[in-house]
């Protein structure tokens, strides 16, 4: 389980990559850099990590799910995914 200051920091950075997106993309198009350059460093989306929406884990992510490889097995396990069974051949 991920520290929460850890999870805070990275809903802030979300918070501040929306905040700035439109002004971001007016000074990309119109080629001011070092406008750009003034923005706040975690304005930049580059700057996002995925992780786990239930444990803040950072590795191990599933995009379509949102949850890391550990959590996505136990809940597939206990059947809380639908549509998810175990592979058996």
């Amino acid at each position: 389980m991920a520290k929460e200051s850890i999870k805070a920091r990275e809903r802030k950075r979300e918070r501040l990559v929306a905040r700035y997106a439109a002004k971001r993309k007016a000074l990309k198009e119109a080629g001011d850099y070092e406008a750009l350059d003034k923005l706040p460093k975690n304005a930049s989306p580059v700057r996002l990590h995925n992780r786990c929406k239930l444990t803040g884990r950072p590795r191990g992510y599933i995009r379509k799910f949102g949850i890391c490889r550990n959590t996505f097995r136990e809940m597939a396990s206990q059947g809380k995914i639908p549509g998810v069974t175990k592979a058996s051949w």
